[in-house]
């Protein structure tokens, strides 16, 4: 690929071509992120420890010398090892336990045949410190660290050779992350799909570049087109995390009843809820969620307690397809999922859109001042092209 006009110093810094992050825990995602010149982020938190060195070495075989990270969860206050979360599942109240075998029932949902990561374990520190020795283990690049930030795990990252990027939803997480040791911050706002904070994109991403100062900026939540990727350059981004733009990669491992709701989903089709994982989380919206939030419903359990309590279910749920309770950890940009496209369409279209909106505003008539009172009307561009909107969201 040829170097863009708005490469950025993160680019030289990590070793892409494009400063455009993907997210997903689709390993061929990742990998077809990578060889295209962006920076792929494979999710393994909720892969086992055992695992993790397999999949990373395929990941390896895949992108050849691309650069690439791994992103792991490292919530704070959860049990210390397998005895622990055993007893905490055991005290799980049977008032919980009736209302889950009760939606069980409402959606006649069948036993699940496959266990998943949620219905064969409870996240425990002793977990989060395996799946931590199995990646620095690893030739990975990188170690994103998200839903918590454990001090010595961000040193030894650095000291193992590999750059540390801390995910952060407010200044004061950017500035506990900075004084750990973050070499790069991705400031991810409300918008964001998964486990996500309070405070707005636009308004998150500024704060955290004026406390970072020489420490790199990646902008998150909410971004799915290149006007957007345009407008985290312009907040002082020096790149642009996306999510939920992947989950309508033809190569991501999608249920065919969860793509058509998420094809379906608009921007207010998402929702916050503790019922995927005790804590607050956007999902697309389901039964699922809509059913943790009827009168009379039990508050959700704190995590891990509430997939201790769910686990086998939504492995159920996933596997046999059951249409209206499945569901997604999903953004707001999730309106801008329309069709099923590989990995490489997908970010070469948000190149082409990145370049064109950054285009628009170096032009002339963007640029210049208005007279005193005036409001400012752009010329009409010369290419009927260039007066389209970058990217449309669905309605």
């Amino acid at each position: 690929m040829s170097a863009l006009p708005w490469r950025t110093p993160v680019c030289d810094r990590l070793g892409m071509d494009v400063p455009i992050f993907g997210f997903s825990h689709s390993l061929e995602v990742v990998a077809e992120i990578a060889r295209a010149g962006g920076y792929g982020v494979f999710g393994v938190a909720r892969e086992l420890p055992d695992a993790i060195p397999g999949l990373l070495a395929r990941l390896r075989d895949a992108v050849g010398d691309a650069p690439f990270a791994v992103d792991l969860m490292l919530p704070a206050g959860m049990p210390a090892d397998d005895a622990e979360a055993e007893a905490g599942r055991a005290a799980i109240p049977e008032a919980h336990r009736a209302f889950v075998d009760g939606l069980r029932r409402r959606w006649a949902v069948p036993p699940a045949t496959r266990p998943n990561f949620f219905s064969r374990t409870i996240r425990t520190r002793a977990l989060f410190a395996e799946q931590v020795d199995a990646v620095l283990a690893s030739d990975v690049d990188a170690v994103a660290t998200a839903v918590g930030l454990a001090l010595e795990v961000v040193a030894r990252v650095r000291a193992s050779g590999k750059t540390t990027i801390a995910l952060v939803g407010t200044p004061r997480h950017a500035s506990a992350a900075l004084a750990a040791g973050a070499e790069v911050l991705v400031a991810q706002g409300y918008d964001a799909g998964g486990h996500t904070g309070t405070i707005g994109t636009l308004s998150l991403v500024p704060q955290v570049v004026e406390l970072a100062g020489d420490v790199p900026v990646i902008a998150a939540g909410g971004i799915a087109c290149g006007a957007q990727v345009a407008a985290a350059l312009a907040l002082g981004a020096q790149g642009a995390w996306l999510g939920t733009a992947w989950l309508g990669a033809g190569e991501a491992h999608v249920p065919a009843a969860l793509r058509a709701k998420l094809l379906a989903a608009g921007s207010d089709d998402t929702t916050i809820t503790r019922a995927h994982s005790g804590k607050p989380c956007r999902v697309v919206r389901s039964a699922w969620s809509d059913a943790w939030a009827e009168p009379g419903a039990p508050e959700p359990l704190s995590m891990p307690w509430q997939h201790a309590l769910t686990g086998e279910l939504l492995a159920a749920i996933e596997e046999h397809e059951v249409a209206d309770p499945i569901y997604e950890a999903a953004g707001q940009s999730v309106a801008w999922l329309r069709d099923v496209e590989p990995t490489a369409t997908i970010l070469a279209r948000l190149v082409e859109e990145t370049g064109a909106a950054l285009a628009r505003l170096a032009e002339p008539a963007m640029r210049s001042a208005p007279a005193a009172g005036a409001r400012p009307v752009p010329a009409a561009p010369s290419d009927p092209a260039a007066a389209r909107t970058p990217c449309h969201a669905r309605t």
